[in-house]
């Protein structure tokens, strides 16, 4: 690859993508670098080894859902480019963004039926009772984080297929900084002796974001099609 031979209109086609999706990156893995810091400085040792098998399984869970944004990414753009503002478009996003909905509260259930599996496997991942006690106690906020998850994807995927990219940016920006405040202020109350802190609080947590990043996506694509209707009344 060289510098010579890019297309530069092309480029600059992608430029305006170019901070937006960098920031939504970021946004996305602060968290998980937050709650890994606050679980290797403030947990237990059963509670870190817990953590270790419930991060693993997770792991192999979102991928699931992670194409969701993507595949709407691909759909999205060819109907909310259409340049004439008709009824008809404003219908056709409406039902196609409906139906990623759909597909990610279907997947969010698949995700919260594998998760009730955990206990039945994770016999597999150590032998040690208290650990797997400590497992069973951080599936309600798994469970939670997941069965959002599918929304969440979907939501994300609708916003950047209708290039809403300034909202994206504000707002995983902002994440950026209050998930790991919210993290770090946990550790700070554990270590003080003012909170007791496990692997279901932490979860729980990180739920709570994932549940309020959800609500706002889709509040925010409902306001869109709000918007996209007016135009053609």
């Amino acid at each position: 690859l060289s510098v010579s031979k890019i297309d530069v209109p092309t480029a600059k086609e992608f430029a305006p993508f170019v901070v937006p999706v960098t920031t939504t990156s970021i946004g996305r893995i602060s968290g998980y670098i937050a709650m890994s810091h606050v679980a290797s400085s403030t947990l237990g040792t059963f509670d870190m080894a817990a953590h270790q098998i419930i991060f693993s399984i997770f792991c192999c869970l979102t991928p699931i859902v992670d194409a969701l944004s993507q595949v709407a990414q691909s759909f999205v753009p060819s109907i909310h480019g259409i340049k004439a503002k008709s009824e008809a478009r404003a219908n056709a996003l409406r039902k196609t963004v409906n139906n990623f909905r759909k597909v990610g509260a279907c997947f969010g259930v698949l995700l919260v039926s594998l998760v009730s599996m955990i206990p039945l496997i994770s016999r597999y991942f150590t032998s040690d009772p208290l650990v797997m006690q400590k497992v069973n106690g951080a599936i309600p906020g798994v469970a939670l984080f997941l069965i959002v998850n599918g929304l969440m994807c979907a939501g994300e995927g609708s916003l950047l297929g209708q290039k809403d990219l300034v909202f994206l940016r504000n707002s995983y920006a902002l994440f950026f900084f209050t998930v790991p405040a919210y993290m770090l202020r946990l550790k700070y109350r554990a270590l003080a002796g003012l909170q007791t802190v496990g692997i279901g609080t932490m979860w729980a947590a990180f739920a709570t974001y994932n549940v309020i990043r959800t609500t706002i996506w889709q509040v925010r694509l409902a306001q869109l099609q709000r918007r996209t209707n007016t135009e053609v009344q």
